[in-house]
């Protein structure tokens, strides 16, 4: 005869109340209502299409920690404008004042009202270091201001920072050539710091200060077309280290949240498979989630936390611009079920 403890491996726990302690997928006895209870299994979270941009546009810059009611996203490669910014509230979008200078694979990091994007490469010129950019803006809420620029040309680089006062930047192309430099920004200027383990550009970057952040993904190896990477690494302030991998290996992915709860969505395998496929971090490892409706790379490259992303734009067929926003919504605590028995 087959029994809870034969199958599972444990009996099952007699507790006065609920049991606080009970993991996803556990049951127990709760002593004092008389009941059996259940902890349910987590559902994936999903993404919704929701109002498109007003500009068509791919590798641009949305602010970091915007929550879906609000954000900013700033420049990109377009066929209409590259300069444009536009606000979203939540149901639609609003343009505002334009940025200085108009680039694409640049990185955002800050809020609606204290932004900065910086890196990137001029729209009209080819992916070469001559079209590679240092410069960084500034958005007081109202305007663009250029202020100091990195250290180091670059595009498609990763970042981290949840204003405009402390953000990181990380890995990158410069030319032809896959970088591992790191830089901090304190609010007034950038400082070279220790670099990546791994020379890559095109990766997710998460993280809520220039203290603590995650490099995912990217584009690896000799050749600029040919690798996606599944590698994720840790930065603690000082210095990075290797951590678990992504379960699919891609680059020009969108990433949002934290070094603990974060979030990456949609990217590239070389030569031409685009993904849909988003996976949420836990602070140890990788799993994989709902999703997105569109699959697609080089949407505005970082929007929102782990439960509440925006994914704006990208890519998915070469001279493929996509317009279409989705809102991620994660999923929700694993809840207490009541078992009824008669």
């Amino acid at each position: 005869m087959s029994t809870y403890k034969k199958e599972v491996g444990t009996a099952v726990q007699n507790n006065a109340g609920d049991y606080t302690g009970a993991v996803e997928g556990q049951l127990w006895y709760n002593s004092t209502a008389g009941s059996f209870q259940f902890r349910s299994f987590t559902t994936a979270g999903a993404w919704a299409t929701t109002t498109a941009m007003n500009t068509t546009r791919w590798g641009g810059a949305a602010s970091s920690v915007s929550p879906q009611s609000s954000a900013i996203m700033a420049t990109g490669a377009s066929t209409v404008s590259d300069v444009n910014t536009e606000s979203w509230n939540g149901s639609s979008w609003t343009e505002l004042n334009n940025v200085n200078e108009g680039r694409y694979g640049v990185w955002g990091t800050g809020t609606t009202t204290s932004m900065i994007f910086f890196g990137g490469n001029d729209p009209g010129s080819s992916p070469t270091a001559s079209g590679d950019r240092a410069s960084t803006e500034l958005w007081n809420g109202t305007n663009w201001t250029e202020v100091n620029d990195m250290n180091s040309v670059k595009r498609y680089p990763g970042g981290a920072g949840a204003d405009s006062t402390n953000s990181l930047s990380f890995g990158s192309f410069n030319g032809t050539v896959k970088i591992t430099n790191t830089e901090t920004w304190n609010g007034t200027c950038w400082s070279e710091v220790n670099d990546l383990n791994t020379p890559k550009s095109s990766v997710a970057g998460i993280g809520a200060d220039n203290t603590a952040a995650l490099c995912v993904g990217g584009n690896v190896g000799d050749s600029p077309n040919v690798n996606g990477s599944a590698e994720t690494e840790l930065w603690n302030g000082t210095c990075w280290a290797g951590v678990n991998d992504l379960n699919t290996a891609r680059r020009d992915l969108g990433g949002a949240g934290t070094n603990t709860l974060g979030l990456v969505f949609g990217g590239l395998k070389p030569p031409g498979t685009w993904y849909g496929v988003t996976e949420s971090w836990n602070g140890t490892s990788w799993t994989e989630d709902g999703d997105l409706n569109t699959a697609r790379e080089i949407t505005g490259q970082a929007s929102g936390t782990s439960t509440a992303a925006l994914a704006c734009g990208g890519i998915n067929a070469p001279g493929t611009y996509l317009n279409p926003v989705e809102e991620f919504t994660g999923a929700g605590a694993p809840v207490t079920e009541t078992i009824t028995t008669s």
